[in-house]
């Protein structure tokens, strides 16, 4: 028996993170040969770290192991614990290891980790069971209506499957500049097809007016970029998807403008106005200037995406206020917002947005880009408190996606596992049901070249260019990429396609991995695939926010259940080249559910990237 072991109820009344002043039990396990002659727990409030030490009682014997408990109640925030204890022995510590078991230590050491929210922290419940769809809006489907007022610097491409072009200059195509027509009414006339596949919300790159294909350099957030359509279009889309059960969200860029915005105008598209030519604009405060007009903070410092000052009253005011960006959007139909790197926006600006968001939907949902543990995050030298009930309601799930990834490709289902219970030991339940699970984004190389290629090198843009899966790679990284997508479509969270993944869209990174979706040239095998996974993630109500168990977890395999008291189901993956026979538990065998290898009297074998989905 282990000391302590923060994610087993033997030694938690509540696991993984706890609403605020909410009593929560924690004992220790020691063995009777140790003597113990006191014991406490130490904890620490993450903001101050001033270890608090609370005596442990003494309480009844499992065996020859004697308990001692406390209990605590802690206002929301970051808190590390571990234990101290004195015996006929010494004094020792109780301290973290690997799997989150407590091993004894004659020092302190590394910590647990207790995460406390706010005890009213919700999340909407129509994203919780469904499936998210990626669009960068410009590559998805072009609609064939005509485009008014476009400006004569873009390059609209003719050709629908042309790669999209790389080179910063090439004449009159170059890279960010090159547009393929893709627009709202397209996506709405797809809207079947989304359905087929599952898809229970839409999350759009940014359709803001701007002056690249990405658009994540917002020229004015007022207006819908002209090559995607009007307002009357994006009403429109959110309410022919609501029909399908769908909803949309769009993409907030608020931690930078576009140089060439009505806010900035540094080239003077926009007459003589803007921070940049006038010192006297109303715009001049939303920027970081410290040598006007040219020294300025950029994001990253790219001088074409200049920093904004979310902490300037203004800038609040027009993003969260109650005639502000995000209000506007909610009004016309849209079901929340993707928040772009929402670890570079300050504490002040997300607690206002999320004021302003749920006031006006409460069901509204807040998603933010943040690549690491969201829990824990340090940015700009402060920790942060996304997933604490006053800030985020979920994030996109970076360390699910790589360790799926890597799994598939190098093995290691143990480091597959920790990564997931770590995330459930450290999120609140309600963000983790409601967390985005991708394995690809318009920030990463398409996922079947990932999969497909053994190597991971990546050299410039030309060389991407020339670059395309043999026959026998793109065969490996479809094989991969079904053992990914069951790993990702039953683990706790929101399943997540970037689209024409489904379809077999190959490609390294931007702008490769942003090539247009191949109508009528999918790879029909994998599409079925996908539409049948999505199926049987939608009838499986453990999939939802059931909880989840790990069976077994080795080099080439992992195995677990997911269970409410709705439903249950059993996963299993092999990624290895030998076979492995899993023996079904007794639970499972009376399932209806099959997908992918069939039951054979209590048992499956699983060859390589084979996988079995058992659920009722």
């Amino acid at each position: 028996m282990y000391p302590y072991d923060s994610r087993n109820s033997l030694y938690r009344s509540h696991l993984g993170a706890v609403p605020a002043d909410e009593n929560l039990r924690i004992r220790l396990l020691l063995h009777k040969d140790a003597q113990v002659y006191d014991a406490f727990l130490r904890i620490a409030n993450d903001n101050d770290n001033c270890v608090c030490e609370i005596p442990m009682t003494a309480s009844e014997y499992m065996g020859d192991y004697q308990f001692f408990d406390c209990e605590i109640t802690t206002a929301e925030g970051l808190y590390w614990y571990d234990f101290r204890y004195s015996s006929a022995h010494g004094e020792f510590f109780v301290v973290k290891s690997e799997n989150g078991l407590g091993i004894v230590s004659q020092t302190p050491a590394e910590r647990f980790q207790l995460t406390v929210y706010t005890k009213d922290f919700t999340t909407p419940d129509w994203l919780k069971g469904g499936i998210i769809y990626q669009i960068f809006p410009d590559r998805f489907y072009n609609s064939g209506a005509t485009k008014k007022d476009v400006p004569q610097d873009r390059y609209i491409c003719e050709q629908w499957d042309k790669q999209p072009e790389y080179r910063q200059n090439n004449g009159a195509c170059s890279l960010g500049n090159d547009y393929y027509g893709g627009d709202l009414a397209g996506i709405t006339q797809k809207l079947p097809y989304l359905k087929d596949l599952g898809v229970t919300c839409i999350y759009l790159n940014p359709i803001f007016e701007a002056h690249s294909n990405h658009r994540y350099n917002t020229a004015n957030y007022e207006k819908i970029d002209m090559l995607l359509g009007d307002e009357s279009d994006l009403e429109n889309l959110c309410k022919q998807a609501k029909k399908y059960g769908i909803k949309v969200i769009l993409d907030g860029v608020f931690s930078h403008t576009g140089d060439d915005s009505i806010y900035f105008n540094r080239t003077g598209r926009y007459g003589s106005g803007g921070a940049y030519r006038d010192y006297s604009s109303p715009y001049h405060q939303w920027f970081k200037f410290y040598n006007y007009p040219d020294g300025y903070d950029a994001w990253w410092g790219i001088k074409t995406l200049p920093e904004t000052n979310e902490d300037n009253d203004a800038f609040l005011d027009y993003i969260t206020g109650e005639k502000g960006i995000l209000r506007k959007y909610l009004r016309l139909g849209i079901g929340g917002w993707r928040l772009d790197v929402a670890d570079e926006l300050p504490d002040k600006f997300l607690d206002k947005l999320r004021l302003a968001v749920k006031s006006e939907n409460p069901d509204a949902y807040i998603l933010g880009e943040v690549w690491e543990d969201a829990s824990n995050k340090i940015s700009y030298g402060a920790r942060r408190k996304f997933l604490r009930g006053s800030q985020l309601d979920s994030v996109m799930n970076y360390p699910f996606a790589n360790a799926i990834i890597d799994f598939v490709k190098h093995g290691g289902g143990e480091k597959l596992s920790e990564t997931v219970h770590t995330v459930l030991e450290n999120y609140p339940k309600c963000a983790i049901d409601t967390l985005m699970n991708h394995l690809g984004t318009h920030d990463t190389a398409r996922v079947l070249t990932m999969l497909g290629k053994n190597d991971s090198f990546i050299g410039d843009r030309a060389w991407q260019s020339c670059q395309k899966l043999s026959q026998d790679e793109y065969n490996q990284g479809i094989k991969r990429l079904k053992a990914a997508a069951v790993i990702q479509y039953t683990l706790p969270g929101v399943p997540s396609l970037y689209y024409g993944d489904e379809a077999g869209v190959e490609g390294y990174g931007d702008p490769f991995c942003r090539s247009t979706y191949p109508w009528e040239c999918e790879n029909g095998e994998l599409l079925d695939f996908y539409k049948e996974l999505g199926g049987i993630r939608k009838n499986c109500n453990a999939f939802k926010d059931g909880d989840f168990y790990t069976v077994c977890a080795n080099e080439n395999g992992v195995a677990y259940t997911r269970k409410n008291d709705k439903g249950i189901a059993f996963v299993a993956v092999n990624r290895g080249a030998e076979n492995i026979e899993i023996l079904i538990p007794d639970e499972f065998k009376s399932c209806k559910k099959i997908f992918g290898k069939p039951i054979n009297d209590g048992t499956v074998t699983l060859s390589q990237y084979e996988y079995c989905i058992i659920a009722k």
